[in-house]
């Protein structure tokens, strides 16, 4: 609940950095460092876009080293709740015990943990993008993939190391529809 009301705060600071015909249309919470907490705001006006980095206090960023670590760790972490488990646990999960009841093979059991434990991480709450989250996010779906028999090369792993180009064009797109001027 501690969170919830943090972004209540920021997204109040953030709304007055709103032109005219723009509404904030994001918060997202980010600790790109241990203890360093970023907020991006996304404001909207139709289809055009603008974003702030906001520090703990409210206050605009406008470090282009510390903006881009935030937005990398938030576009790492949402491909990784994307991703992990293969993107549809409901979807899994209901294989796997349909493959329990009919076959009931060796090893369903631990699969089904494995993926109520990716899920317990994943979880409906609201979280902050961090580095830690997000090696949460990996351990989890990695212990999965090991049980489902994927010695070798981890999918998960493939996805996340084909991120950086994509996160690189949106931390260039953020950058380039920033609300004031980087350093």
């Amino acid at each position: 609940m501690a969170l919830a009301k943090e972004l209540r705060r920021i997204a109040d600071a953030a709304v007055g950095y709103a032109a005219a015909d723009e509404e904030l249309s994001a918060v997202i919470p980010t600790e790109p460092a241990s203890g360093r907490r970023v907020y991006l705001a996304a404001f909207t006006a139709g289809e055009a876009k603008s974003w702030l980095a906001l520090d703990a206090e409210g206050r605009p960023l406008t470090d282009r080293r510390l903006l881009r670590d935030a937005v990398s760790i938030a576009g790492m972490v949402e491909l990784a709740e994307e991703t992990a488990g293969g993107g549809n646990l409901e979807e899994l999960r209901a294989q796997l015990v349909t493959l329990g009841e009919i076959e009931a093979p060796e090893g369903v059991d631990e699969a089904e943990k494995a993926v109520a434990e990716l899920e317990r991480v994943l979880g409906g709450e609201l979280r902050i993008a961090s580095p830690a989250y997000l090696d949460e996010i990996g351990e989890a779906t990695r212990r999965l993939e090991a049980v489902l028999g994927e010695s070798g090369n981890s999918p998960f792993l493939a996805a996340m190391k084909q991120a950086s180009l994509t996160i690189d064009g949106l931390a260039a797109d953020i950058e380039s529809h920033y609300k004031l001027a980087l350093d």
